[in-house]
């Protein structure tokens, strides 16, 4: 019996202005995961909605996701890049899992908790069933690695726990339609004749898993910072990324020169891992080289390697952002090709729950 192929699957909302938190803590890991996995890689348009959006700015967001796909060096020739509204098995396959995961899992989502803070009654349902629709994702394309950041391993989990109870609740049912694959991960005592899902591993991390606020070093890097001076956009040109560098938050102590004087200052300790992660070298190293240099000096450096480092980014995903026919084809023939691998995956699901469909 076939074992499930290798292949990761990810993606990244458009549901604001891609940022170095997102090239360093994820793209730049999905350029590298190329060379030893079949990628599919998802700007997950539909995630973005359980939040309103202005729907011409979530056009051009999800260009501008795709724009820096392409920049970092994601080959959508070898690998597939698509948005997911375009593949309507996401869709499906999540109304499915909605029947399959338990409302206790949901309650369990802290960033569900995060997100909607005090205002949980008037959020959308969409929001508090976002989990299922990101198994869904997963699972649609049989995915058996997922590059997650720290606050997406709560999600992993659930799509690996919304694998197990499909493949436990249609045991049988998989093994009589002859639909069972061997589960790479499966635990001994698991029949392959009766698994149809794998349980997804997580890869963790990229160079910055976490990279954080230029204005708050105990907050993360986002998009929805009301103050754009607390993140580097892409998009940004060399000026601004200079001043917004050399205006970042510090404190008035010099570098140190091991790494555990970094602690309890998350500042210093963002700015030293933000030219580790884009230099390709570890934080000892770096102080090896700054520890008992004041921030006048060692921000200019960082500067100078940021800008080497993103401008041809920048660059690139202007000249793509200038042409958005270009853009929305690789994303449509993307979705042709995540669509050959989904649909059969669904018609499959549907014979095990049980629903006639066309011949």
């Amino acid at each position: 019996m076939a074992a499930f192929e290798p292949r990761v699957f990810s993606g990244i909302q458009p549901s604001g202005n891609l940022h170095l938190g997102n090239y360093l803590g994820a793209i730049t890991k999905f350029v590298d995961l190329q060379e030893s996995y079949n990628c599919v890689f998802c700007v997950v348009d539909m995630h973005a909605i359980t939040v309103w959006q202005d729907p011409a700015g979530l056009e051009q967001r999800t260009r501008e996701v795709t724009a820096g796909f392409l920049a970092a060096g994601i080959d959508p020739t070898k690998h597939i890049v698509f948005n997911q509204s375009q593949v309507p098995v996401h869709a499906e396959l999540g109304w499915i899992f909605n029947c399959v995961a338990r409302m206790g899992w949901l309650n369990r989502m802290t960033q569900f908790k995060d997100k909607a803070g005090k205002n949980r009654e008037n959020v959308s349902t969409g929001l508090f069933v976002y989990p299922n629709l990101m198994s869904a994702d997963i699972l649609a394309y049989k995915a058996t690695h997922v590059p997650v950041g720290e606050d997406q391993k709560q999600h992993l989990e659930l799509a690996r726990d919304t694998a197990q109870k499909f493949n436990i609740d249609f045991a049988d049912r998989i093994a009589d339609l002859g639909y069972g694959v061997d589960n790479l991960n499966r635990d001994a005592t698991t029949d392959p004749e009766k698994v149809f899902f794998p349980q997804p591993e997580p890869l963790i991390g990229g160079p910055a898993p976490r990279v954080m606020s230029l204005r708050d070093g105990s907050k993360k890097m986002s998009s929805s910072d009301a103050s754009d001076k607390a993140r580097i956009n892409l998009t940004d040109d060399a000026e601004t990324i200079a001043l917004k560098i050399r205006k970042a938050k510090t404190d008035a102590e010099a570098l140190p020169s091991e790494v555990e004087g970094l602690e309890g200052r998350p500042e210093a300790a963002n700015l030293v891992g933000i030219y580790a992660a884009l230099s390709g070298k570890e934080k000892a190293q770096i102080l090896g080289e700054f520890g008992g240099s004041e921030f006048s000096k060692f921000k200019p450096a960082l500067v100078e390697l940021s800008l080497d480092k993103l401008s041809p980014i920048t660059d690139e995903m202007r000249r793509l952002m200038d042409d958005k026919s270009h853009i929305d084809k690789i994303l449509c023939e993307g979705a042709e090709k995540a669509s050959a691998i989904a649909e059969p995956v669904l018609d499959q699901v549907k014979d095990i729950v049980g629903f006639i469909r066309k011949a």
